[in-house]
Parts: structure tokens; C-alpha cells; sequence
């Protein structure tokens, strides 16, 4: 970076890990490529700071008809597009359209939505599969953020990576893998961006990301992909006052995946004991110096259905005794075989200190047997059943509980406690529970008390089950210069790049 020109006057360089192959929305699905659509597209809904949901593009919340299968909304008339064509409702049409046909997260609505109309000019209708309240929260990712049918006429069927021509504050000037510019969009229907443009660039390693941040040469580096140490030595400097730190709400979470269908797992009394054997807060401590905190939730706090956290804290005396009750602890230990993603620094640390922690606490009962695997090929044979127990990561595509729930525990096939189709086979649990598929559907259909009543049966049920534990949440954090105001998140964990802006502006 010393070797480039300098960029101009109020232009800010903004670092993550993370590459960039596709800027359309219908490829999309990695946090370098979220956090760009953020900035230069708009959903119809999205959340505020304190996760609470706001039109953006629409004017007001979905309206349901009385059998809550059909849901009218609102569109905002005030709207141009980077190429200067209007938005309207046959324009969100063409993207719901596209998306459902295109989209690499296509799941998000084909399991809720059934077909899509403009009913007026400025008003879109949506035919659901089935009740579904949480529809604003869902029409919140930003995946769905709309493009313009006129720049993408010959793009309907398939992807225009290196473009994008949206609604957002800012519009894409130039694109490769390793950086991005965005400048500010004159034409945009909300405020205007604080700054006079960005500068979105990939470095390749932890280290790279702490010395250009310390170095001077970027003026704000994003946490994703920066290891803990070097977090919290950043943290350190912050509370000096020698930079500027923001932090957003958690849309990440790790957890152990346990196949519930093979021994040692296929026990349910063995997989409660293994839930009571996770050392939560000294996980958190050894591996990350306490910036990820720890989780006892599928859904990360704030949102509903988070607390009272369902999951037991570590008890290892009640763990030795259903290890015992499985037959073990005396002159007998159960080998545990954990596999962990080799290319994750915090799995490893995660796998090792756990352990440790378990060889300490219970050694007389278990025995932590641990395998690295390459992150992709995990992925690949998760549902296939290869891995008795790994531990993952999964964030929420938008803020809502059913983003977590769902994809986790749905159930399409089964026999008895065996998931054999859905959601659970592709997460590697293959585990379905007595009334859990009935629970998620009643939330999905209930609002305010009823659906967190329902939330919270869903999980005192999979914690029951323990084909999953949760491990740790994992904070978004951003670090500016000192000259920078502290960066802002919004309810997704998306960094606020227009909000960035100099102390003395």
C-alpha cells in the first residue's frame, strides 16, 4: 500500500480480511461482500442500532390479510436508481424474481414466499407459503437489496459480478477481489454519506490488517479476520485514546455440532453430559481474552428467544455422573473425537483449550481426541455424516431468532429422534425432537409474548436434545485513527461506513 498514491481530500481506506469475487447480490454471502452491498444498496426494512426494524425502501410495515397469507407493502416514491431510473414496485419485483431464481441464498425466500405482484405502482404483494410475521425481518437482508432492472435487463438470468447499480448512499466506482470504491451517490433519497468516499481493500493476513492500521496507511480496519491477541492489543490502544473503537451487536455465533445418529452421540445421556462439559468462561478467556463472550443461546442476545439462555453452564459433577450413568469413569474413558476447521485460528485454540480443560476436570471420564480439517471440506461433508462432533461458526443472514432456529432444527423427514431430510441432515445433526418442527412453525405464525413463548420451548427442547451447543458470541468491532469519530454498527453488525467521518468535520 506505501507504493499507491495517495487518495483524496476526506476519502477514507476501510481494511478487512475478507476477498471479493462478486458484488452481485444473488452471489453474495460473505461479510466483505454484505458489508459492501450496505453500503451501496438499501433493503426494504433494516435494523436500527438497537435492533429494532425500519423502512427504508418501504413506508411501512408489511400489512397481513386476516388469514396472514398475503402481506401489501408500501414502497417509498422518492427513489432513484445509480443510473437514474426510478424504483418502484415492478423493480422489487424483478429482484424478488431474480434472486428466487439466481441466488445462492435463495432458501431465504423459498420456503416463505409463494409468488410476487405489484399491486400498484408503489405497493408490492407478497403470497406466503404459510403465516409469517417475522416477514419484515426477512425482507431486512440485504441480499435483497434491489438493482436496477434497466442496467441488469440482460442479467436476469444470470450474475454481473464486477457491477452493481443500486439504490444506496453510495455508488460502486471501481471493483476488484482486493478493493472496492465507493463514492457518494448525489441523487440518494436519505442523508448523505460523512465522508467523501471509501476505499474498501482485502489484506491477506492478521498481521498485514494490525500493521497497516498501526502504520497509518488504513484509517479504519474492520475486526473480521483479525486474530484475538492482536484485538486486544488494538482494545488497548483504544482505552489510551490512540484510536477510536466502535462495537456492534453479535450476528455471529460458534457451537459444536454432535451427529446424533452415531456412537458416541447416538446418546442422548452422552451428549447432555458433554453439554455440561464446556468450560464456557475460561474458553472464552484463553481463547479470545474474553472478547467473545460466552453462549448458552442458538440466538445471540439481543434478539428474542435469547434469554433465559436454555443451555446448562459447565457442572462437572453433574457431568461425571451421566458419564457414569453411560458407563464410564471408572477405569473406563470415553474417547470424544472433535474435529475443528484447520484454516480457523480460534478452533484450534478452542480445541486445545478444551482439552485441557477437560483432561484437568474430568480426565478420569474423557478423553478429547482432536482432527483439523480444511474449513471447506467440512463444509462439503457435513451432511454426510463424517464428523461425530465439530465445532462451526453460522451468522444470521438478518436479525430475527428464526434465522438461527431454522436452519438449524428444521425438519422436513423423520423417524423419530433421526432427521432424515431438512435443514438438521445439511448442519450435520441429523437430529429432530418431539414438537420442535410444530414450535417453529407456531413462532413463525406469532408475534410479541407468544412468540417468544414459543422461542424459548424451541430451545429448552434442542438444549434437551444437546445435538448442539452453543460456545461463544462473536462482536463485531471496528478500530479508527484518532482523528476518526468511533465507527457505528447497525442492528446487523455491519459497520455504518457512511457514518464515518473526521472529530473536527
Amino acid at each position: 500500500m506505501g507504493c499507491q498514491p495517495p487518495h483524496p481530500q476526506g476519502q477514507l481506506v476501510v481494511a478487512n480480511k475478507s476477498s471479493l469475487e462478486s458484488v452481485d447480490p444473488v452471489d453474495v454471502f460473505s461479510f466483505a461482500g454484505t458489508q459492501l452491498l450496505s453500503a451501496v444498496g438499501d433493503p426494504l426494512y433494516a435494523a436500527d442500532h438497537r435492533g429494532q426494524l425500519q423502512p427504508r425502501l418501504a413506508t411501512a410495515l408489511p400489512q397481513f390479510s386476516a388469514d396472514g397469507l398475503t402481506a401489501r407493502i408500501p414502497l417509498r416514491r422518492d427513489v432513484r436508481f445509480h443510473d437514474g431510473t426510478p424504483f418502484d414496485a415492478e423493480a422489487m419485483v424483478f429482484n424478488l424474481e431474480r434472486f428466487r431464481q439466481l441466488g445462492k441464498l435463495s432458501y431465504l425466500l423459498d420456503d416463505r414466499i409463494r409468488a410476487v405482484r405489484a399491486s400498484g405502482p408503489y405497493e408490492l404483494e407478497l403470497s406466503l407459503q404459510r403465516p409469517y410475521r417475522a416477514l419484515a425481518s426477512l425482507l431486512s437482508s440485504i441480499n435483497l437489496a434491489p438493482v436496477s432492472p434497466s442496467a441488469y435487463r440482460n442479467f436476469a438470468k444470470r450474475s454481473l459480478s464486477n457491477r452493481f447499480v443500486g439504490t444506496g448512499p453510495y455508488r460502486l466506482a471501481s471493483f476488484s477481489p482486493q478493493k472496492q470504491q465507493l463514492l457518494p451517490f448525489e441523487n440518494y433519497w436519505g442523508p448523505q454519506p460523512k465522508n467523501k468516499g471509501i476505499h474498501l481493500i482485502t489484506l491477506s493476513n492478521s498481521t498485514a490488517l494490525y500493521g497497516s492500521l498501526l502504520s497509518g496507511e488504513v484509517d479504519v480496519l474492520i475486526s473480521s479476520g483479525l486474530e484475538s491477541d492482536q484485538q486486544e492489543a488494538l482494545n488497548a490502544r483504544a482505552r489510551r485514546g490512540q484510536l477510536a473503537l466502535g462495537e456492534g451487536p453479535a450476528a455471529e455465533i460458534g457451537y459444536l455440532t454432535l451427529m446424533s445418529q452415531q456412537p458416541p452421540f447416538n446418546q442422548a445421556v452422552v451428549r447432555q453430559a458433554v453439554a455440561l462439559s464446556v468450560n464456557r468462561p475460561l474458553i472464552s478467556q484463553r481463547v479470545s481474552f474474553g472478547l467473545r463472550p460466552p453462549l448458552r443461546s442458538l440466538v445471540p442476545p439481543p434478539l428474542e428467544g435469547a434469554e433465559p439462555p436454555a443451555w446448562p453452564r459447565y457442572n462437572p459433577k453433574a457431568a461425571r455422573a451421566l458419564y457414569r450413568q453411560a458407563g464410564y469413569c471408572s477405569g473406563q474413558r470415553l474417547k470424544l473425537p472433535l474435529t475443528f476447521r484447520s484454516n480457523v485460528p480460534s478452533d484450534r485454540l478452542f480445541a486445545l483449550t478444551w482439552q485441557a480443560q477437560l483432561q484437568k476436570d474430568l480426565g478420569d471420564c474423557v478423553e478429547l481426541e482432536v482432527t483439523g480439517v480444511e474449513s471447506t471440506t467440512a463444509y462439503r461433508q457435513l451432511e454426510q455424516g463424517v464428523y461425530p462432533m465439530i465445532v462451526l461458526d453460522w451468522v444470521g443472514d438478518y436479525p430475527d431468532p428464526d434465522v438461527y432456529l431454522s436452519p438449524m432444527l428444521s425438519c422436513s423427514r423423520s423417524s423419530g429422534d433421526h432427521c432424515l431430510e431438512g435443514s438438521s441432515v445439511a448442519f450435520g445433526s441429523f437430529w429432530d425432537g418431539p414438537g420442535v418442527q410444530a414450535l417453529l412453525r407456531e413462532s413463525e405464525a406469532s408475534s410479541g409474548a407468544a412468540r417468544r413463548d414459543s422461542l424459548r420451548r424451541v430451545q429448552q427442547l434442542a438444549a434437551e436434545g444437546a445435538a448442539y451447543i452453543p460456545i461463544w458470541q462473536v462482536t463485531p468491532r471496528a478500530w479508527a485513527q484518532a482523528h476518526l469519530k468511533p465507527p457505528r454498527f447497525d442492528g446487523s453488525g455491519r459497520l455504518l461506513l457512511q457514518d464515518l467521518e473526521s472529530r473536527h468535520r
